[in-house]
């Protein structure tokens, strides 16, 4: 929820006594704990979720944008009649004969381009493809872009994703937002229980002034919104680098994997091929039947056809609607019959692999469209205002002349055994599973046990409100 500190005066911790007093609630022993790590992960982590939120807001923004920019390449004039598939794939090879052809988007509703996908275009980026883009009642050629995964990001989208993702320095830069991820779900549940423990006196807006105004629209707005950040913070560690593979080893592990079509082409495969030269998709039988047998199986638009990878592979045709409904079935045609010879169902996707589908599509503002995306924002905008409000207070809390003292240390001692023991090895749980916030927790636990020793040595070490 919160991502800077939010402590008022009375929400300092009190001196810690050398042993819990008897009857004391386990609760009144963890706040001082948790208000200390709320504001330190706060202070720290704050700069990577205000990237993160900027970038965020700008990339749920982008999919109206891209309409707007790229609408000569994406729409057309509604004409009386479609021309077959093969056609409008020949267009695109008559204005781009170089590369390879690795796969066809067919238009998917009237008024919307075809796009042929090219691979090992020079000038083009290794891990993207240039879209070309086919008028599918004429076969003029409309231009072409560079296109970037699954969803077809045209270069707008493509640039602010990357930002968004690893701020342009390619693996390294992931560790940022990983990072963000990692912490932001420890910040909001800190700052949702820090919130709802507070009088409900304290927690009122109307007639307050200067911290405690502060402090209110901070906890207020965070403590709505606590839940999505939650979420956020949950489907972006999915496919993030080092969290997202423990994931993937976990879904593994249970059989939640996400299956794939199987793509060897029949007994026939290599025969009655004549025509499917390397980097051209008119494999055998071609891509008119593969999409009319696609077609009987069910697979309506939006589809992406892929050629045969090889001589004893088969078509594949799959279903590319991330919106809701989710389509995401998918046929294997053999190239020499026009066969259809496997069939996947994204109603037979194990529990985890749709569940992990949804979370990603609603992550990015796929799911529910528009909708969707001006919620993201929302959150975005909701997290930029959090993360200044915070820093606002801290300032406050130092007079107006310099920021404010830390949240004293010690409050670990406070907490009973019992309660401490298995706390600590949760923590150990979660920090294997999610390095960037276990490494960093343990780096900070680690200084700041070595700056208190320091402290005390020197006869400076202090607790409570008075403290440094």
């Amino acid at each position: 929820m919160t991502t800077a500190p939010t402590p008022t005066t009375d929400d300092a911790p009190s001196p810690p006594a050398p042993a819990p007093a008897q009857g004391r609630g386990a609760w009144s022993t963890l706040r001082p704990l948790v208000l200390r790590l709320h504001f330190y992960a706060g202070v720290l982590v704050a700069p990577s979720l205000f990237v993160a939120a900027l970038t965020g807001l700008l990339y749920a923004a982008s999919f109206q944008a891209e309409k707007i920019v790229y609408d000569h390449e994406l729409t057309v004039p509604v004409g009386d009649r479609e021309l077959p598939v093969s056609e409008q794939v020949a267009a695109a090879r008559a204005a781009r004969p170089d590369g390879e052809i690795t796969a066809v988007r067919p238009s998917p509703e009237p008024g919307a381009t075809t796009r042929v996908l090219l691979s090992g275009i020079p000038g083009v980026d290794p891990g993207h493809t240039l879209a070309v883009f086919v008028d599918p009642y004429t076969a003029k050629v409309r231009g072409e872009l560079e296109q970037y995964g699954s969803t077809g990001a045209l270069p707008l989208r493509t640039w602010i994703d990357e930002f968004h993702r690893d701020l342009h320095l390619g693996e390294p830069g992931r560790l940022y937002s990983e990072f963000a991820a990692s912490w932001l779900w420890v910040i909001a549940c800190g700052g949702l229980v820090l919130w709802f423990s507070r009088r409900r006196t304290q927690r009122k807006l109307r007639g307050t002034t200067g911290r405690r105004r502060t402090l209110g629209l901070h906890g207020g707005v965070g403590a709505w919104v606590a839940l999505g950040f939650v979420f956020l913070s949950a489907t972006g560690l999915t496919w993030s680098a080092y969290a997202g593979a423990h994931i993937g080893d976990l879904r593994t592990a249970l059989g939640q994997e996400t299956p794939a079509v199987s793509a060897a082409a029949g007994e026939h495969a290599g025969h009655g091929t004549a025509g499917g030269a390397g980097g051209d998709a008119a494999h055998g039988v071609g891509l008119d039947r593969v999409l009319a047998a696609a077609r009987a199986e069910g697979l309506d638009n939006p589809v992406e056809i892929v050629p045969p990878a090889d001589e004893g592979s088969a078509y594949v045709v799959q279903q590319i609607q991330r919106s809701w409904p989710t389509k995401q079935d998918a046929v294997a045609v053999d190239p020499a019959t026009g066969q259809v010879t496997d069939v996947l169902r994204f109603e037979d996707f194990p529990v985890l692999a749709k569940l992990t589908r949804w979370g990603i599509d609603l992550h990015t503002g796929s799911l529910f469209g528009l909708v969707n995306q001006i919620a993201l924002m929302l959150l975005a905008l909701c997290l930029i205002l959090l993360i200044l409000w915070g820093y606002r207070m801290w300032w406050q809390r130092g007079r107006g002349s310099a920021f404010g003292r830390p949240i004293p240390r010690g409050a670990w001692q406070q907490v009973p055994p019992q309660v401490l023991v298995p706390l600590l090895a949760l923590v150990a749980v979660l920090g294997y599973f999610v390095p960037l916030l276990g490494i960093p927790l343990a780096a900070f636990l680690a200084a700041d046990i070595v700056l208190g020793e320091i402290a005390h040595r020197r006869g400076r070490r202090t607790y409570g409100p008075a403290s440094r």
